[in-house]
């Protein structure tokens, strides 16, 4: 009889051992997106069919291991309760994936779980997913947007520029939001503008919308769904004022949408026009306080992900020449 003590502690220390010494790793330290993806997939079909030969998880054409999908990974994920977006192909196209899952087969094998009852031995193989959603919880707190900023670019492509790497990275909607309350705490400094978290649902607190500055509700969304205009119906009967930010690409139909919804009650800008204009503004249209009022922006939107968000991974990883510049900018502001 198996000692399930014992085999969950042989199982866990070849698999520690099998990871450590992965060598497909990415710029972040850890091992590439696709190897944790497959192996997440894998492990859950060993629970199935428990067979350790790598031919049994190889799709057609023995260059990809089979059931690997953004939607397979996500599904796994989701049941350990690690719900941010991870990967939308499941690093299918890795061709060193096969490889470490072969390796991964391996070192399970030298656990001898076969003569496990399948109960038993699944309870263990769950154990190796915890590992591996450990791991990817460690990816999301550990990377932050790497925004690159060109002082020859307008303010308004800029921040357009930053919306399209955080939507890269499926986190474009938490970004939008905060970046618009960044923006608002610049603006009026004397005023609490609220920050939740992008999780917290407005019907949880009561809220508005995201943002309420006097009698106007602004409502962050880059993805306008009927929700939308549901709230802004409301907030028109309740005497507010709506105004929806959106991604520009999809200004002209909000904008017809709105118009069928509450004819010339509800305004509609976009998200990129909304910040960068401002931040024109309270730059006073000089490029010489232009670069420390962007910087400004970035790390005061960068203090409000860290106090309402426990994802990290929103956080912009500011470029060390906006900072460079910023500083030398600032300077020159106060000697002259």
């Amino acid at each position: 009889m198996v000692d399930l003590q014992d085999a969950r502690e042989r199982t866990l220390s070849a698999f520690h051992n099998w990871y450590d010494h992965l060598t497909v790793y990415t710029a972040s330290g850890g091992p590439a997106k696709g190897t944790i993806s497959a192996a997440l997939v894998v492990l859950e079909r060993l629970k199935k069919d428990f067979s350790l030969e790598i031919e049994a998880h190889r799709a057609k054409g023995a260059s990809q291991i089979k059931g690997v999908s953004g939607a397979a990974v996500e599904k796994i994920l989701a049941r350990f309760g690690e719900n941010r977006p991870f990967v939308r192909e499941g690093g299918r196209t890795n061709r060193g994936v096969p490889g470490d899952m072969r390796g991964m087969l391996v070192a399970i094998s030298k656990a001898e779980l076969d003569d496990m009852a399948p109960e038993e031995r699944n309870d263990i193989l769950d154990n190796l997913q915890e590992i591996l959603v450990e791991k990817v919880a460690e990816f999301h707190n550990r990377q932050k947007l790497k925004m690159v900023y060109d002082s020859t670019k307008s303010t308004w492509q800029n921040v357009y520029d930053l919306l399209k790497i955080a939507d890269m990275t499926g986190k474009q909607g938490p970004v939008a939001q905060h970046l618009v309350g960044a923006k608002l705490q610049l603006r009026f400094p004397g005023l609490e503008i609220g920050n939740e978290s992008y999780s917290t649902k407005d019907d949880q607190l009561g809220r508005h919308g995201d943002f309420l500055v006097g009698d106007t509700v602004f409502h962050v969304t880059v993805a306008p769904m009927q929700g939308v205009y549901d709230k802004s119906k409301r907030n028109i009967e309740e005497g507010l004022r709506p105004c929806l930010l959106v991604k520009d690409h999809c200004l002209a139909g909000v904008r017809q949408n709105a118009e069928l919804v509450a004819p010339g009650r509800i305004v509609v800008e976009s998200i990129e026009t909304f910040v960068s204009q401002n931040i024109e503004e309270i730059a006073m249209f000089s490029k010489d306080k232009l670069v420390p009022g962007l910087y400004s922006l970035f790390m005061t939107y960068n203090q409000r992900v860290d106090k309402a968000e426990i994802d990290k991974s929103m956080m912009i990883d500011i470029p060390l020449n906006l900072h460079n510049q910023a500083n030398v900018s600032t300077k020159a502001i106060w000697d002259g």
